[in-house]
């Protein structure tokens, strides 16, 4: 099964500066009202954080890979507006109440709303997939509020310091929560078996994932989700969290059940799904991603070739 790998988990200075930066960032936010943390959170990211961590320079090599023709202008704009959004999402999710309580009374949207209520009444498992995008959390927040059993999996941080806290926080938002690789596989598959809604992020570089396409260029992606669906017969289907005009609020959208075919068939179309949703909403999508990376296309194909042959391949 396709997993992808995991964080190395790093505890070096430069990761404890970067810890107490995002610390500090949280500790300031948290300080004042929800209303005004969250806008707060999203121009300390956007203004002070994003410049001296590279994260516009990211965004920008991101966008002049695979959107090479983009007005100049309009990639000024997302420099700032993507780092802003990472900013109010990061302070939501740290927010816990003051975040899920946004989702109480909020209407779930799209074509697929009633698949999910019926696999929820058949006792069915379902397999949640979304991407770093609006909030990633947001629909995980509003389908616990309906009523609906969802658990999560998630990739551990690079940063060792920061991870604790991050995990702390998410579980926050709903348990359980299942930390991507094999240590957390036995839980995600037990809670699915037993009828519950796991939540996939599809959007991460995975090293050891399969060569699909993300925006027309190559995106090694893993194929958990996939996997797992049609292992355990559950409904595979993409869910978003889109950032309201207000910048608090959010409508939830559930898209119509993938179809089962292949895993490789089926995580494409989960691609797909996402970028159709980020070229409408492009300052909602996590630019700051390392997404693509070229440059290691070469050495990952050799030494990933070289793990499939062995030691003792004659050819």
């Amino acid at each position: 099964m396709a997993l992808g790998n995991t964080a190395t988990a790093r505890r070096g200075v430069g990761e404890f500066v970067s810890y107490l930066a995002i610390r500090g960032v949280i500790g300031i936010a948290l300080a004042v009202p929800y209303r005004w943390r969250v806008p707060l959170a999203g121009w300390i990211v956007s203004r002070i954080v994003a410049p001296l961590a590279g994260y516009s320079k990211r965004v920008r090599e991101n966008l002049a890979y695979v959107c090479p023709d983009m007005p100049q202008a309009e990639v000024d704009r997302l420099a700032r507006a993507v780092p802003d959004n990472a900013g109010r999402t990061l302070i939501e999710i740290y927010s816990g109440k003051g975040f899920t309580d946004r989702f109480k009374h909020a209407p779930l949207t799209g074509e697929g709303v009633a698949a999910l209520r019926q696999a929820h009444a058949d006792g069915r498992p379902v397999v949640l997939v979304t991407g770093h995008f609006g909030n990633y959390d947001a629909p995980r927040a509003a389908l616990i509020a309906a009523g609906f059993n969802v658990g999560a999996l998630y990739r551990e941080m690079n940063n060792g310091f920061f991870n604790p806290h991050y995990v702390a926080a998410i579980s926050k938002v709903g348990t359980p929560v299942f930390p991507r690789g094999r240590q957390g596989l036995a839980g995600l598959i037990k809670f699915l078996r037993g009828g519950g809604m796991a939540g996939f992020l599809v959007d991460q570089y995975m090293w050891d994932g399969e060569d699909l396409t993300f925006f027309g260029k190559p995106a090694p992606t893993a194929l958990s989700a996939a996997d797992l669906a049609l292992k355990y017969k559950a409904l595979v289907i993409p869910v978003y969290g889109i950032r309201q005009p207000n910048g608090l609020d959010f409508e939830v959208v559930c898209e119509a059940p993938i179809p089962h075919s292949t895993p490789v068939e089926m995580t494409q179309a989960l691609n797909d799904s996402l970028e159709a949703l980020v070229r409408k909403h492009m300052d909602q999508w996590f630019w700051i991603h390392r997404r693509w990376k070229p440059e290691q296309a070469e050495l990952r194909h050799s030494i990933l070739a070289a793990a499939k042959m062995g030691p003792d391949d004659p050819s």
